[in-house]
């Protein structure tokens, strides 16, 4: 299950990123195979906590998000139960973790492998809006945001 999960995810982004792929189709599998292009963003088996990627032991579900953060916004302090993905589309967004005071800021073209279980707060660092691509890998019907109180 876990392997499919991944084969899936890697499809659709580079399904997604293939400039022209409907048009490829009448030209053969071999033209449309010469025309794709992968570049590799990151490839990492800890979290930005440095702990280990572990997937969702049952039901896993993948849900994908388009966030919009304004510039200057402040996220509320929080956690994640699962594993999030995000990676930066446009801007700037800087991720303190709470508990151990590390801040980093995650730039356009940045990929994120966001820390589970430990407190941690994002903020817009930028002029402008900050996009970000999300994926949340959790079991089937669960919130993988959990805020301070």
């Amino acid at each position: 299950m876990k392997l499919k999960v991944v084969i899936s995810i890697a499809g659709i982004i580079v399904g997604a990123t293939v400039p022209g792929h409907a048009a490829d189709e009448g030209r053969g599998r071999e033209a449309a195979a010469a025309s794709v292009v992968v570049r590799q963003v990151m490839s990492s088996s800890t979290t930005t906590a440095g702990d280990p990627v572990v997937l969702p032991q049952k039901d896993a579900q993948v849900v994908v998000s388009m966030f919009e953060i304004p510039a200057g916004a402040k996220l509320p302090v929080h956690k994640h139960p699962y594993p999030r993905y995000g990676y930066v589309l446009k801007g700037a967004l800087q991720v303190a973790n709470t508990e151990t005071g590390k801040t980093e800021v995650f730039k356009e073209g940045d990929f994120i492998l966001e820390s589970v279980g430990h407190w941690h707060q994002g903020r817009n660092v930028g002029q402008a809006p900050t996009k970000l691509l999300v994926i949340d890998l959790v079991e089937k019907g669960a919130n993988n945001t959990v805020l301070k109180d």
